[in-house]
C-alpha cells in the first residue's frame, strides 16, 4: 500500500476522512497484532499506516479550526 498524500485526502468529504481513519486505527491494531505474534510479512506497512492516520488527524483538524 502507498502512502496517501494530504493533498488527495483534502478531496475528501468530512464522513469520509472520519472513515477512513477509524479504518486505518483498525488496520493498525491489526497489523500490530501480528506482528506481535511474529506473523507479519511486511513491517514497513506498520509505518505507512501511522504516517497515513497522522494526516489523516492533521486534514480533520485543519477543517475543524477553519469551520
Amino acid at each position: 500500500m502507498k502512502p496517501r498524500k494530504a493533498k488527495d485526502l483534502r478531496d475528501l468529504t468530512d464522513d469520509e476522512l472520519i472513515g477512513s481513519l477509524k479504518e486505518a486505527q483498525e488496520t493498525l491494531a491489526k497489523q500490530r497484532f501480528q506482528h506481535a505474534l511474529s506473523q507479519l510479512h511486511d513491517t514497513a506497512y506498520l509505518s505507512i499506516l501511522k504516517k497515513d492516520i497522522a494526516r489523516l488527524k492533521t486534514v480533520i483538524t485543519e477543517r475543524q479550526r477553519v469551520s
